[in-house]
């Protein structure tokens, strides 16, 4: 199938079918093939498994102030559940105010990243869960700091007892209950998931109904993603990222804002101004969106990847200059077709996690 799509009908019809039968999506050589999808449940790592104890252990440090120097920033604070799991700002500030260089990513859905930060600096939510804490311009504390602090809370050491066995409030136990916390925050069911539970279901009168919760736009929309407007490149399989990290220009390189992503990390010059891919479920929930929180207008961020984002080069005279990603290119989407991918990504947006995902929670 071409890029051109088919009638409304003809349309609805294709994506009515089983993923698995879906038009082949416009992908470039080398990138693989993973299709949307429904969201499958989170793994918990051998290391740390699921506990109910370490679950309430890891919510209750999750929003506690404590954990900072000041005693008035908590892990919530930047990670708000009634804005997403995000903070709704440009850049998120911390200790006595200090404004850092980065949007507050949403951790719904974390649990699926190999990853963690816009620059992959972390490997596992337990490593992510504690450099904010020890982030001068975040939280501002010391580890050693934070285990004499809940050490000499006879609830937290009650509560440690009953999670772990022991009263020992350490760092390790800590990142693991924080950890497990954020593996159960999970997206709630969007209208587009009601439109894939519809291809399972064999009784037409019901099939079509939940068919039409998912509007023409979105439809259109949902066949734009995969073809035409290229976004299934990077924003693939049921949490729509692939993990990896992209230069999309807005490096900002030698001006005010510049921030060379990864590079910080591996200092690999050819991962100047990459970051990492976002998953894009909910996403309507967590603006402002990019890494720096630039864009506030969904259409504006469109139409940025429409233009095919802000072209740079490398040059020989200057290893550091920043290379845009391959995958962008100019789209050529008309109006009325990024209202239509909009209305998609309305669509993958449901409203935003109130708490751990009812699969973790106790039976009533």
């Amino acid at each position: 199938m071409g890029l051109e799509a088919p009638n409304i009908d003809e349309l609805r019809a294709l994506y009515m079918q089983a993923p698995k039968c879906w038009p082949a999506p416009l992908l470039d050589v080398g990138i693989a093939k993973r299709e949307l999808g429904l969201l499958p449940a989170p793994i918990f790592p051998a290391d740390n498994p699921f506990s109910q104890l370490k679950l309430r252990l890891g919510d209750k440090l999750f929003h506690d102030p404590q954990l900072s120097r000041s005693g008035h920033i908590a892990c919530a604070s930047c990670h708000d559940r009634n804005l997403g799991w995000a903070d709704g700002r440009q850049v998120s500030f911390g200790h006595h105010r200090l404004k850092g260089k980065r949007n507050a990513p949403s951790i719904e859905n974390s649990a699926f990243y190999s990853s963690l930060f816009w620059d992959g600096r972390a490997a596992s939510l337990e490593e992510q869960a504690l450099m904010p804490i020890t982030d001068s311009v975040e939280m501002n504390f010391t580890l050693d700091e934070l285990e004499e602090r809940l050490s000499n809370d006879p609830q937290y050491v009650q509560l440690f007892k009953l999670t772990f066995g022991s009263e020992e409030v350490t760092r390790e136990r800590i990142a693991q209950a924080i950890a497990t916390f954020e593996r159960t925050i999970l997206s709630r069911r969007s209208r587009f998931d009601i439109f894939l539970m519809a291809s399972e279901i064999e009784e037409e009168s019901q099939k079509q109904r939940l068919s039409a919760a998912f509007s023409d736009e979105s439809v259109r929309g949902l066949h734009l993603f995969r073809t035409k407007a290229r976004c299934m490149n990077c924003h693939n399989g049921p949490e729509m990222s692939d993990s990896q990290f992209h230069n999309i220009g807005l490096t900002y390189y030698k001006r005010f804002y510049q921030d060379l992503g990864l590079y910080n990390h591996t200092r690999n010059y050819d991962d100047v101004g990459k970051f990492r891919t976002p998953g894009l479920r909910g996403v309507m929930n967590t603006k402002p969106w990019m890494h720096n929180g630039l864009f506030v207008n969904m259409e504006g961020l469109l139409n940025f990847y429409n233009m095919g984002g802000v072209a740079s080069q490398k040059t020989r005279e200057d290893p550091l200059a920043p290379q845009t990603s391959i995958h962008l290119k100019p789209l050529k989407l008309t109006q009325s077709e990024i209202k239509d991918l909009m209305a998609f990504l309305e669509s993958i947006s449901g409203h935003p996690a109130r708490g751990p995902h009812m699969r973790y929670m106790p039976e009533p």
